[in-house]
């Protein structure tokens, strides 16, 4: 098949063209090569496969996205702007690069109905918001952000409207969604708008819920991206990693391959148009701990500064619940965390890096969108 890899040139894309190419399909990518993730010069990264077709353009040009189109059997759309935090205040670039995108790129999808065989949308765990919790009783709650004030006083940990501490448990595809981000509020577009369009038009459509991606590729020099690229990012400068609450909020850590391997299941699958589904890992690690990680493998003996401060909009704990993906696309994640972040490692050791944390901290205190 002839495949589209929109944002093909990025950390995940460009793994998964590769996935791609090795299953023999013929594939063309289209990215922008955005400054904060690829630099200022305007050139294509020297990892990419030289097997693959590239176009340099934006997903908001028509003309761009139809000749991207030009006898594509398959479309993966992963193009999209990164960074929970910058969102918070370059609002209107995250909707026009993430929403407007996405709209521009379906108009011409639907133009081409009857030949493009399958779209698959990457999508984010930050859709939820929270992750799913039980009382105490052990019914499911679901809470929504907590509050300020609660905040303000150092109290971390999810309660009920009695104040008693809820328990954080595996988080499935139906829980109601409650993006607490702009950024999640254009990923949820991402998949709700292929979703639809793609039932509407009899397109088959799935999205993919992906969690904490991680792997080499992730731009180090970039403040808004991936937490394991942060921090080692501040650890190759000799710095210790900023941690905000008490570090003992979790996550779920998924190596970039178990998530070219979901993909690759999607392609192959015959779940019905509009499904969505977790990547992840099941298992939920803190934040402290892939810190305390990163500084032994990269023999770095700096602990991390555990701030107590907290971000606007931040959650405490989410972590994916692989029944729905297990059961309809066959994937079960492969890599252990601790074996992810020995190779993403051997790949950082490779690198230089630009630390802009502090930049980007101090960006987000200005703003009062860090206390």
């Amino acid at each position: 098949m002839k495949i589209l890899v929109t944002g093909g040139a990025g950390f995940i894309g460009s793994h998964l063209v590769e996935g791609l190419l090795q299953e023999g399909h013929e594939v063309r990518l289209l990215d922008t090569l955005e400054p904060q993730v690829h630099g200022d010069a305007g050139v294509w990264p020297d990892y990419l496969c030289s097997d693959a077709e590239r176009i340099r353009g934006d997903v908001r040009d028509p003309d761009v996205v139809a000749d991207a189109l030009d006898g594509v059997d398959v479309v993966y759309h992963q193009a999209a702007l990164v960074g929970v935090g910058q969102s918070m205040y370059e609002i209107q670039r995250y909707v026009s690069a993430n929403t407007l995108g996405t709209s521009v790129l379906l108009e011409e999808v639907v133009r081409r109905r009857d030949r493009i065989q399958r779209v698959i949308v990457a999508s984010s765990m930050s859709v939820y918001g929270e992750g799913a919790y039980l009382d105490e009783n052990g019914r499911p709650a679901c809470p929504e952000l907590r509050p300020t004030t609660q905040l303000e006083k150092r109290q971390w940990e999810l309660r009920d409207e009695r104040g008693r501490t809820l328990r954080p448990v595996a988080t499935e595809e139906s829980k109601p969604l409650f993006p607490t981000s702009v950024y999640a509020v254009t990923k949820r577009d991402h998949e709700e708008l292929c979703c639809a369009v793609g039932t509407a038009y009899g397109i088959p459509t799935v999205a993919l819920r992906y969690f904490n991606v991680y792997g080499s590729r992730q731009a180090l020099s970039n403040p808004y991206t991936g937490v394991v690229a942060i921090f080692s990012a501040r650890l190759l400068n000799g710095k210790a990693p900023l941690v905000t609450e008490d570090g003992e909020q979790t996550r779920d850590f998924v190596h970039v391959s178990d998530v070219v391997r979901a993909n690759l299941l999607a392609l192959r699958c015959s779940a019905e148009s509009g499904r969505v589904f977790n990547v992840g890992t099941g298992r939920p690690v803190t934040i402290r701990r892939v810190a305390e990680l990163l500084a032994d493998h990269l023999g770095v003996p700096i602990a991390p500064d555990i701030t107590g401060r907290f971000r606007a909009g931040d959650i405490r704990h989410c972590y994916a619940d692989l029944g729905r993906v297990s059961a309809e696309l066959g994937y079960e994640p492969k890599v252990a965390l601790e074996e992810g972040i020995a190779e993403v490692v051997e790949w950082v050791r490779t690198q230089s890096a630009e630390d802009r944390v502090e930049q980007a901290v101090g960006e987000l205190l200005r703003r009062g969108l860090t206390r």
